[in-house]
């Protein structure tokens, strides 16, 4: 019984990774609103190494169009501009001599609408993650010897429980962010 148990943890860890991996990537999934944590995959030459932006500045939004990076050092500022321009984010920088200023723009409704196809796209990977979870927890319940076909049953549906409740909250976050992304 305490193997069922191991097993069952062990998928609601698998299904908490997705979970996380999907809060994750819809971070980087933009909603017209600045936020510093778009510059989280933005790296820059710093002395021979690529550094993320946030070891060689500050990074602050202080209002929701902007966001501003302000370097340790001044000379930093030509690298983090190419930094930003070469990251595929489809910002553009720019420079006061003492800070990178980027300004973001609003979306079309268009932008929006492809943004929220990403999102569900996204979703639909953390859903895939779950069922994964779940199929290798059946799979290995179904593998242990000595335990009747009713404690598989249970099991199965103990597992099946786990997954309801993952899946819901895939569902959850996903219409929490298409909110959010059609919020104009």
């Amino acid at each position: 019984m305490e193997d069922i148990d191991m097993i069952i943890d062990m998928a609601r860890e698998q299904m908490s990774k997705s979970i996380s991996h999907l809060e994750k990537n819809l971070l980087k999934i933009r909603a017209g609103r600045a936020n510093p944590s778009m510059l989280d995959s933005v790296r820059v030459e710093y002395y021979g190494s690529q550094t993320p932006l946030n070891q060689v500045a500050n990074v602050s939004t202080p209002d929701a169009r902007t966001i501003s990076v302000q370097p340790w050092e001044k000379a930093m500022i030509p690298e983090i501009e190419k930094a930003i321009l070469n990251s595929d984010l489809g910002l553009n920088p720019q420079n006061n001599g003492e800070m990178v200023i980027i300004n973001i723009p609003p979306l079309t409704e268009e932008r929006r609408k492809e943004l929220v196809k990403a999102a569900r796209a996204e979703g639909e990977d953390a859903r895939i993650g779950i069922r994964s979870a779940r199929k290798e927890a059946n799979d290995e319940i179904k593998t242990l010897e000595g335990i009747s076909e009713d404690l598989i049953k249970d099991a199965e549906e103990r597992v099946q429980g786990v997954t309801n409740k993952y899946t819901t909250k895939v569902d959850e976050i996903l219409d929490k962010k298409e909110s959010e992304i059609m919020h104009v």
